[in-house]
């Protein structure tokens, strides 16, 4: 006699099939391969597979408390002249730079230096009647990109063929528009938000503040491998990048945005993130103020150049990872690719 299908299995039948369809309908087949693919034993053979997914390069931070940290890396630093990815070059670490400027604003909040409850108006007064709710939007929603300012990353005119040299021309994208919502009301992630953020932070001190930074988060750290902009780096020492719709490379291309401007290697990133989580950066009072305000993981992306940066509390490590291609279907394949990192080191631990 044959087994019957029970009405409990056809359902997870279904299921199953919806799922799978689901993911071939809206996950791009280079990523699907690498999601489908038996988990590797190491992290090598993983990151050897994502490069072979339209990912010029990358490059992984893996630092396990007690341990020494352990670098791997696969594919190209540099495509043209086939030099190989190497994990000790400098890398454009985009929007991991807001978790420093969310910890000096923390260090200058606990000191009285700034007020988080201070707002736009008081801060920047000549924004009023440019920045709509600038009397009521206030550092602390800055920060926490509960400001509803637009992101002029949005901006139909922004002008990533051309990058300003003068953050007001960011600015000037968004002066005068519609807030996305009211102050305080809901959540949006907005690069204007730390743009603004660094304009006070700079107005505060009397001098940028990528320079206290320097002084009260690197120094100490012994971070001598992070720099504050492109300007002050040697583009030999920095990994090219590279975007799928667009025939060249990046590096030369010069952001300069606070929360998204700066430089560094994985170990600098990866000890700092490791002196963020286990409060060796923060006094008690720091610490207590930067976890009102901002999460302690980050992830980065600009032309060229994707990042994501984590500690993971059950194991204890800290992993990072480094890829010099964005755009297309890029940035999928390199979430599949680190997720499955971390199911390595869980599996291995």
């Amino acid at each position: 006699m044959k087994n019957k299908i029970r009405p409990k299995q056809l359902l997870q039948i279904a299921i199953f099939t919806i799922a799978i369809g689901s993911l071939v309908i809206f996950v791009p087949w280079s990523t699907l391969l690498v999601w489908i693919q038996p988990l590797p034993n190491n992290v090598q053979k993983q990151i050897n597979t994502g490069v072979g997914h339209g990912l010029a390069g990358i490059i992984v931070y893996v630092e396990k408390q007690g341990k020494p940290p352990e670098y791997f890396a696969a594919g190209w630093n540099n495509k043209e002249n086939k030099v190989p990815a190497n994990p000790h070059t400098l890398f454009k670490i985009a929007s991991i730079s807001k978790l420093y400027i969310a910890a000096a604003a923390a260090k200058l909040a606990s000191t009285g230096t700034v007020d988080l409850d201070k707002t736009l108006a008081e801060y920047l007064p000549e924004l009023v009647g440019r920045i709509k709710n600038a009397p009521t939007i206030t550092l602390r929603m800055l920060l926490k990109h509960r400001s509803g300012i637009p992101d002029f990353i949005d901006h139909p005119n922004m002008p990533w063929a051309n990058l300003p040299a003068n953050t007001n021309e960011y600015l000037n994208l968004v002066l005068d528009s519609s807030p996305n919502f009211e102050p305080n009301n809901s959540y949006q992630y907005s690069n204007t938000n730390y743009l603004l953020v660094g304009k006070i932070l700079d107005k505060v001190l009397g001098y940028n503040h990528q320079q206290y930074i320097k002084t009260a988060i690197l120094n100490p750290l012994g971070l001598e491998n992070t720099f504050g902009e492109l300007s002050e780096v040697n583009l030999a020492a920095l990994s090219s990048g590279y975007y799928t719709e667009y025939d060249g490379d990046l590096k030369s291309q010069n952001y300069i945005c606070p929360g998204g401007s700066m430089v560094a290697n994985l170990q600098d990133v990866g000890t700092f993130l490791r002196a963020l989580n286990n409060g060796a950066l923060f006094t008690q009072d720091e610490q207590a103020i930067y976890s009102s305000i901002y999460p302690y993981d980050h992830t980065g992306l600009l032309p060229g150049y994707s990042s994501i940066a984590r500690y993971y509390k059950d194991i204890d490590s800290v992993v990072i990872v480094f890829v010099n291609t964005s755009g297309g279907n890029s940035w999928a394949t390199i979430e599949v690719v680190y997720n499955r990192i971390v199911k390595i080191l869980r599996k291995n631990n």
